[in-house]
């Protein structure tokens, strides 16, 4: 059976609304077209990446043994990957340097009942059409819905696998209904917030300022905390300090400053919770693409630590 627009977007989890291209693609977003008209004014590096795939999946539940849909490329960023996993498993990697910039991807499904799940790329911006399936199919059952906010971490840089950002990672664990808004280079700006139509995130994760983190001013991100917390009032928000890192001579102690004062601009907040992130990923090289980005894995490491501390602080 093909699905109509309608029925793709039930299974289409990530977006907060949906485009019809042209050449009939549906193209989801993550981002208002008020937050996308201000990144295209300040930067066409985040503005590349605003409406990247990050995060973006196609989840359901079915007994079908095929299914397929059409591809095509609108933006490459890094070359990750489109995954199928069955089940928490990972069962076929198509990597994007390997596929052409349209065309079809047709996945064979094991037998029986089974939970799929199809990441898209997270540095990358794919559309999709005519999504087939041999079989009927339910939607998959998702807990509450969450706002992560983020840079190039959060989007997805780092392992170049698409299902295995610390996002991806954590949320096989967690199971959020997610909207991911993390871009490559990104920091605290105030500017991006705004009412999101009528979206209404149940909690929100912060995780930046690994890219301001010598910055002498904390005024930027002490308005940052004050203009969220006026727009989503007492909504649980947790505040993921910087992770470590090494790619900066001697910047350690800067490193350190910054997260020391931004725990203490988040901890003014009775609904921020505060996570070291310097306790998320270990301290060496194996765990880093170029000890700044954690690679595949780091990125396992650093979401089943998350995981552990939303489970310990009740977040």
């Amino acid at each position: 059976m093909k699905l109509t627009k309608e029925q793709l977007k039930a299974i289409y989890h990530g977006a907060l609304w949906y485009q019809e291209t042209e050449d009939g693609y549906l193209q989801a977003f993550q981002y208002t077209k008020e937050q996308n008209e201000y990144f295209e004014k300040v930067s066409d590096f985040w503005f590349e990446r605003c409406t990247a795939s990050t995060a973006k999946t196609l989840e359901f539940v079915t007994e079908a043994t095929s299914c397929s849909f059409e591809y095509k490329f609108l933006w490459v960023g890094s070359e990750d990957s489109v995954e199928l996993w069955i089940d928490g498993l990972a069962a076929e990697i198509r990597y994007v340097k390997d596929m052409e910039k349209e065309g079809t991807l047709s996945f064979e499904l094991p037998e029986g009942s089974k939970n799929v799940m199809i990441y898209l790329p997270a540095d990358a911006t794919m559309v999709i059409r005519n999504f087939e399936i041999n079989g009927t199919y339910k939607q998959a059952e998702k807990k509450e819905k969450v706002l992560w906010m983020g840079d190039s971490i959060t989007q997805g840089f780092g392992p170049l696998r698409s299902g295995h950002t610390y996002v991806s990672v954590a949320n096989r664990l967690l199971n959020y209904d997610i909207i991911n808004q993390g871009i490559g280079g990104y920091v605290y700006d105030k500017n991006v917030l705004m009412q999101m139509y009528d979206y209404k995130p149940d909690k929100i994760i912060i995780s930046m300022g690994t890219n301001q983190f010598g910055t002498e001013s904390m005024e930027g991100i002490e308005e940052y905390y004050e203009l969220l917390k006026e727009i989503y009032g007492d909504t649980p928000v947790l505040c993921i300090l910087p992770l470590w890192r090494d790619d900066v001579p001697n910047g350690l102690p800067t490193l350190i400053k910054f997260c020391n004062n931004l725990k203490k601009i988040a901890e003014k907040y009775s609904n921020v919770t505060v996570v070291d992130g310097f306790n998320l990923v270990p301290h060496l090289p194996e765990y880093f693409l170029d000890k700044l980005h954690p690679n595949c894995l780091g990125c396992e490491v650093y979401g089943r630590n998350l995981v552990l501390e939303i489970q310990k602080t009740g977040f």
